[in-house]
């Protein structure tokens, strides 16, 4: 029933204003546009072309700069100096300057909506010497914070939107990136426009862009093959090599810092017992998920960073999968055919790998109902904590290993939906934060990778590759290893 309407949709949107339109199609809708509020990973894409961010980070991970043209640590990393682009302006108008950074930090680390809080949580102060220069004060040094800036935590909205909008800016969101909102219609579209007043206007070269939500991955290639789209992201594993015949078409592909997990109600929920979670991870053969479901083109991986990275550890790899141990954990639990329900995104992909994990826990004795849900209702539902017992997410990870976990099992984390708590945990992400050292950094998150490991609040199961899909002609575009889009640059054919 959804595809000939999208394909309508798509169609609908053909002509002559198409020339300067740049069409996209996009894995889910988003749930909000404030990135104070934001915690699903295809809000990032979209903030990508609305909201520029203080740091940005290239292809190979490194900071670049954004709004923020060069930045200075000192008194001995309890004190990060920014210093802004000059041609800085919101698409109301506004100018933006220091002030109105200072607005945005103060409020992503104290409003009662934010989500940002528990990651600016080391910032004392910020303060506006003066219009082009902004200063962080710390309670104590933070590694993390550069990245922390290159995220939601960095992006800056306008002060004047903000004082009349409050909360509400999340439907009526006014940044300063390279387009403006024009209209959002929830589960259908979200369109922008070129703001000409953009410091990187000369290097985008459209006019318009559309933004399409199409969960379902296929629907999304058929549309880009007939010509209604330019690009689409998460092009799926089993479709790539055909996609790569297609004359129409383009893929490109980036090594990823992405992972994609399950993750666990350990307060309340059916598998609160850690025994089965312990039963449930080795009921599971995550090398058999990458080759059923995803074409061995994924890493199966138990960790949130990849292997042959500086914090992946090698002596915390996944168990085997151990069937008998498992029953015996089952038996021990008074719960032999243990039952759960596992909440499921509605895309094709990651609904084959929650059927391939039904079928290999089923082995065990447990007995696993799949709910599938559009991906903002199941984020809005394991958020509030209750009426769930697991449930699939995706991380697009970042350039710092305490961004890559922390957000999701340190105590005050704000995905952390699972309602665990270890201090042991907490303690070792503090002492990891507290210094640039990489062998004290390593020992740190080493420490609290063995704890959360054990305790299994959720199970990583393997890392991403990205893969784009283009049509013929499109180019400028740049992969990138945080699977977002940059616009600049790209250009339509003809």
């Amino acid at each position: 029933m959804r595809l000939p309407a999208l394909v309508l949709l798509a169609a609908s949107l053909a002509g002559p204003a198409l020339a300067q339109t740049l069409r996209v199609g996009i894995a889910s809708d988003p749930n909000v546009l404030d990135p104070a509020q934001s915690t699903a990973y295809v809000e990032r894409v979209v903030f990508t072309a609305l909201c520029d961010r203080l740091v940005d980070v290239g292809p190979d991970l490194n900071f670049r700069p954004e709004l923020a043209t060069a930045w200075e640590w000192s008194d001995e990393g309890r004190t990060l100096t920014l210093r802004l682009r000059e041609d800085g302006r919101f698409h109301d108008g506004t100018v933006l300057d220091a002030a109105a950074v200072k607005v945005n930090l103060d409020r992503y680390r104290t409003a009662r909506e934010s989500r940002r809080r528990s990651e600016l949580a080391p910032v004392t102060a910020v303060e506006a010497p003066d219009a082009r220069t902004v200063v962080i004060r710390l309670s104590e040094p933070y590694a993390p914070l550069l990245s922390v800036l290159s995220d939601r935590s960095g992006m800056i909205m306008s002060p004047t939107a903000l004082a009349r909008l409050g909360e509400r800016i999340r439907d009526e969101p006014v940044c300063s990136g390279p387009f403006r909102l024009v209209r959002r219609v929830a589960q259908d579209r979200i369109e922008m426009e070129k703001f000409p007043q953009h410091w990187n206007a000369a290097n985008i070269h459209v006019q318009r862009l559309t933004l399409l939500p199409i969960p379902d991955s296929n629907v999304r290639l058929l549309n880009l093959r007939s010509g209604q789209l330019d690009l689409i992201e998460r092009v799926t594993p089993s479709d790539v090599a055909d996609a790569r015949r297609d004359a129409r078409l383009r893929v490109a592909e980036a090594t990823s810092i992405a992972y994609q997990l399950f993750y666990i109600r350990v307060n309340g929920g059916a598998l609160q017992d850690p025994r089965l979670r312990e039963a449930l991870e080795l009921s599971l053969d995550r090398d058999i998920i990458n080759q059923v479901a995803l074409e061995g083109m994924f890493v199966a991986n138990n960790q949130p960073e990849a292997p042959g990275t500086p914090y992946h550890f090698p002596d915390l790899a996944a168990p085997k999968r151990d069937l008998n141990r498992a029953r015996a954990l089952l038996r021990e639990a008074g719960q032999p055919n243990a039952a759960f329900s596992l909440l499921v995104p509605n895309s094709p992909v990651e609904s084959q790998v929650a059927q391939i994990i039904q079928s290999l826990a089923g082995e065990a004795g447990f007995q696993v109902k799949l709910e599938t849900l559009e991906p903002s209702a199941l984020v809005a539902r394991s958020e509030r904590g209750q009426d769930y017992d697991a449930a699939f997410g995706i991380w697009s990870g970042r350039p710092d290993p305490d961004g890559n976990i922390a957000p999701w099992v340190a105590s005050d984390g704000f995905l952390n939906r699972m309602s665990y708590r270890n201090p042991a945990v907490d303690a070792a992400f503090l002492a990891g934060r507290r210094t640039t050292d990489p062998a004290t950094r390593r020992e740190a998150y080493h420490a609290a990778a063995q704890q959360w490991l054990a305790d299994r609040p959720l199970l990583v199961l393997y890392h991403y590759r990205w893969f784009w899909g283009l049509r013929a002609g499109v180019t400028g575009f740049e992969p990138s290893a945080d699977g977002l889009i940059r616009f600049a640059g790209l250009r339509l054919p003809g």
